[in-house]
């Protein structure tokens, strides 16, 4: 629950605006209305004070122009369509630092409805990445991702703007929902019309880095049973959902390979179907973690005595197309984790894909 909300005059009209203004009066928060378009009152005195007050802080806003100009996000989706900006959380690797300019203060979008009606135009359109394209590409719904720069279920009893994005998926053909959370008040969605058209994904890791990295979440094991809420079938009064895992972020900590296997035994019994006849569809991505020169920079500055380890020394450096540098883990390191996890996966999971590994 933030500590201040703050709409501003343009996003009150928005119908979907007003709808989340009476849907933030009724859990009796401050509300705050801005008399132009501008959020103040976010710096502190030094950066870990300008976090707090900012992770404390829902604003409500339209989102620019620049929104509507969907950029392409693959190997995770086609195109990331942002329902809010900042996260709730207080992840300690957190992949946001040094990615979105000012405070880490949480933005919703009070123009989603106007923004959603917009993906139409990229329906059956796919990023121009050869790697990416394939043959089969004109056969296939054109997805969209809208948890790049939030979590969506974190302020989804703030804003109920995924459920928004569900119900519109749901209507579409040729397009298909993507999102992935940490959270796990999942009640809300259950009886959505998602029409299979919404792939609901959970980000996990195991219990030892989860309880130490990852404040304000929900618990590895809060966020398996929603996952086995949205994944059973209907007749069981489940959701139905089509569902992914993201195990993220891998890390090589001490006697790793016994944490993970306890980690995917506990997904592979969250996703054991009673006897109806019925598979669940899932799907695993795997994500290593890596950091940036800045996102190091902004992580110590929040959270000065994490235990996360960022020595570039014990790293391999990666430079993207853009000149930009991350460090990730040697290339021995990730040959044996990846090994690893895609053997271990495929003895559980047999018919559920690997999306990728990186």
């Amino acid at each position: 629950m933030p500590a201040r909300v703050v709409f501003t005059a343009d996003a009150l009209k928005e119908p979907f605006g007003q709808a989340m203004y009476e849907r933030i009066s009724a859990l009796n928060l401050p509300i705050e209305v801005a008399k132009n378009n501008r959020i103040t009152g976010l710096r502190g005195a030094n950066e870990r004070e300008t976090y707090r007050i900012a992770k404390n802080t829902l604003a409500v806003v339209n989102a620019p122009p620049g929104a509507f100009r969907l950029q392409p996000i693959p190997p995770s989706a086609d195109w990331q369509m942002n329902l809010a900006e900042g996260c709730p959380a207080h992840c300690q690797y957190c992949y946001l630092a040094g990615s979105l300019s000012g405070p880490p203060v949480v933005r919703a979008y009070a123009n989603l409805p106007r923004m959603l009606a917009h993906t139409a135009t990229y329906e059956g359109t796919y990023p121009p990445n050869k790697t990416w394209q394939n043959s089969s590409d004109a056969n296939r719904p054109t997805t969209f991702e809208v948890s790049c720069y939030t979590d969506v279920l974190g302020i989804e009893h703030l804003t109920g703007s995924l459920a928004e994005c569900i119900r519109y998926y749901g209507t579409r053909e040729q397009a298909q929902l993507r999102f992935v959370s940490k959270y796990d008040q999942v009640d809300g969605l259950l009886d959505l019309p998602h029409n299979g058209q919404t792939r609901a994904r959970f980000s996990l890791n195991a219990d030892v880095i989860a309880r130490r990295l990852e404040g304000g979440t929900a618990s590895v094991e809060a966020r398996l049973q929603a996952l086995r809420k949205l994944a059973l079938p209907r007749h069981l009064g489940s959701g139905g959902y089509p569902v992914g895992i993201v195990l993220a972020p891998l890390m090589p900590i001490p006697d790793w390979r016994d944490h993970y296997t306890e980690l995917l035994d506990r997904i592979a019994a969250t996703l054991a179907v009673p006897q109806s006849g019925v598979p669940i569809d899932v799907n695993v991505e795997f994500i290593t973690h890596r950091f940036t020169p800045g996102s190091k920079d902004v992580l110590m500055q929040w959270y000065p005595n994490t235990s996360l380890e960022m020595d570039e020394l014990t790293r391999a450096e990666k430079r993207n197309k853009f000149g930009g540098t991350k460090y990730v883990y040697l290339p021995a390191v990730m040959k044996e984790m990846k090994a690893f996890f895609y053997e271990e996966w495929q003895k559980r999971f047999p018919n559920a894909p690997i999306l990728y590994w990186t």
